[in-house]
């Protein structure tokens, strides 16, 4: 059997090489004809070598391991070419959570840099009005003084300020993830305005009017925790385009830009539908005249479930391919 393992395990990793090719939203149609066939001939090499191996040996993580392979390149071969609603089934069930944990260490640099200038925006207009005044934020403190809660206007038209508000928030994730492509430095001016902008505000709010803060945090909870995830994870798409730009790797500039860009453009659709939920809550719950603990449970409760599914969704097919990985470095 370490005959039989070592004359076809160069195929079988192949066809793994493959069957990443295709992960995604473009699956089969992102290899060349020549790889679509490849990948065929390999398939059908492997479904031969598992009825082998299930005749002649008792491995079972060999048979395990040649059953996944087979099953997964059955399903992306004679799947459907107008798949619809699988395709985007697929993007939410497995692609968009999967590339999140794969570059989460971006997410985590753009939330970094965001709460860092927020943290500082505070404390400096909480201390002197002359910084907030540079902010532009004069009005700001006006409201405050005279506790006019500017945000409660929504409640007159909620279909329009949601859709002012899904707007404007789509397009803050948009450009932190576009403005990547300058080297970085533009998501990092996007995360950087956006951090004084809302640490200057709650500053001044709290320094004018503790009370009014409080009023300020109450309507921001309830759709804050998704919506500035977004942002975080749209500026880590952003910065994940600018270091393929500016540290390659091993590849050129041209295929790190081709590799890492795929995975940014789908955390910003990711982004963009999450944004749609958190419009939605910030137009209608947000400004709402009802009882605080409620913000505040819609904010801990939307906040638990969009993590448990990025952190959680998808784990188990990768988990195979783990397995799969350790079959191939023993074999």
């Amino acid at each position: 059997m370490s005959r039989f393992i070592n004359e076809r395990k160069s195929n079988w990793k192949r066809l793994e090489e493959l069957l990443a090719k295709t992960d995604g939203v473009t699956g089969l149609r992102g290899l060349p004809r020549a790889e679509v066939r490849e990948l065929g001939d390999l398939y059908r090499r492997a479904a031969t070598d598992l009825a082998i191996a299930r005749a002649e040996t008792k491995d079972a993580k060999l048979i395990n391991y040649l059953n996944n392979l087979v099953i997964r390149s059955h399903g992306k071969i004679y799947r459907a070419d107008g798949q619809g609603i699988n395709v985007i089934w697929q993007f939410f069930a497995k692609d968009f959570p999967r590339v999140f944990r794969e570059t989460w260490r971006y997410t985590f640099l753009a939330f970094a840099v965001f709460t860092g200038f927020g943290i500082a925006s505070f404390l400096l207009c909480y201390i002197d009005f002359n910084f907030a005044d540079t902010l532009g934020l004069a009005s700001v403190r006006t409201a405050a003084q005279n506790n006019q809660q500017w945000w409660l206007s929504l409640n007159e038209a909620n279909q329009i300020g949601s859709s002012q508000i899904l707007t404007n928030n789509i397009r803050v994730s948009f450009l932190a993830f576009a403005l990547g492509a300058f080297f970085g430095l533009g998501t990092i001016y996007i995360l950087v305005i956006n951090g004084l902008s809302i640490g200057g505000v709650l500053g001044v709010c709290y320094k004018v009017n503790p009370a009014f803060g409080n009023a300020l945090v109450t309507f921001i909870v309830g759709h804050g925790v998704i919506e500035l995830s977004c942002i975080f994870i749209a500026g880590g798409a952003g910065m994940l385009i600018g270091y393929s730009i500016i540290n390659p790797g091993d590849l050129s500039r041209s295929q790190a830009l081709k590799k890492n860009g795929i995975k940014a453009v789908q955390l910003a659709i990711g982004c963009a539908f999450f944004l749609v939920i958190a419009g939605i809550i910030e137009g209608f719950l947000s400004p709402a005249n009802i009882p605080a603990v409620f913000k505040y449970g819609t904010g801990i409760l939307t906040g638990v479930a969009m993590y448990s599914y990025l952190i959680l969704v998808g784990r188990k097919r990768e988990k195979t391919s783990e397995e799969s990985q350790l079959l191939r470095n023993s074999v």
